[in-house]
C-alpha cells in the first residue's frame, strides 16, 4: 500500500509569482512560459479529488523582520525591499491556487520548509509518508524540501511542471541534481 501523501504548494506568493510582485520580471515570465500556473491548478484539483491533503508553505517575516537573517544572501534584502512581510499582500498565496479553509499553512523564515516550522509535526501527526512537491524556486525551497524530505525518510515526488527558477538554467540545473532523490513527474501524470 502506498504511503499517505500531501501536496505541498511552496512559496507561490504574490511577491514571487504575481505579475505585480517582485518576481514579475523573473519568475512570472518563466511560470507563464512553462505553464506552471495551469499545472499547479491541475495538481491541486487532482489532489483534492483524490482526498490528498494540500498544504501551503510560505516564506515570511514579521513586520519588524526580527526573524530575517541579515547576513543571508537570499533574505538580507527583504527588509530593504519591503518583501515577504507576513500579514501583507506579498505573502498571500497567489489567488489562482489560494488555500481552502482547513488547508495547512506552514510559515517559514528560511529556504527549507522544515527548518523551524510545524511541517514535520504535521506530517508525523497525519501519518504522511510521501511528499508531492511544487513551487518556486526549483533551486530554493523545492530543492531543500526534496533533500531534507529524502533524509527524513519521506518518499519525494517532484512535479516539474509546477516549478520554476528565476532563470531557465536554475530550474534545469536543480532538476538534474534532484532526480537522484525524488521521482520527477508532472501534474497530469502523478499518482495521487
Amino acid at each position: 500500500m502506498a504511503p499517505k501523501s500531501i501536496l505541498l504548494v511552496m512559496d507561490m506568493l504574490n511577491d514571487l509569482v504575481h505579475p505585480d510582485g517582485m518576481g514579475g520580471k523573473s519568475y512570472v515570465p518563466l511560470c507563464e512560459e512553462r505553464g506552471v500556473y495551469d499545472a499547479t491548478k491541475l495538481a491541486i484539483s487532482r489532489a483534492r479529488a483524490a482526498g490528498v491533503m494540500v498544504g501551503y508553505v510560505r516564506v515570511g517575516f514579521s513586520p519588524d523582520y526580527a526573524e530575517c537573517p541579515s547576513g543571508s544572501p537570499v533574505f538580507s534584502k527583504a527588509r530593504d525591499n519591503g518583501v515577504f512581510t507576513l500579514g501583507g499582500w506579498g505573502t498571500e498565496v497567489y489567488e489562482g491556487f489560494a488555500p481552502q479553509p482547513g488547508d495547512p499553512d506552514i510559515v517559514k523564515h528560511r529556504v527549507s520548509p522544515f527548518y523551524g516550522t510545524k511541517l514535520e509535526p504535521l506530517l508525523r501527526a497525519q501519518g504522511v509518508g510521501r511528499l508531492i512537491l511544487s513551487g518556486v524556486s526549483t533551486n530554493g525551497v523545492v530543492s531543500a524540501a526534496v533533500r531534507e524530505g529524502h533524509d527524513r525518510d519521506y518518499d519525494c515526488v517532484l512535479l516539474e511542471d509546477c516549478c520554476a527558477g528565476a532563470t531557465r538554467d536554475e530550474h534545469e540545473y536543480a532538476l538534474s541534481g534532484l532526480k537522484r532523490y525524488a521521482q520527477i513527474t508532472t501534474a497530469a501524470d502523478v499518482d495521487f
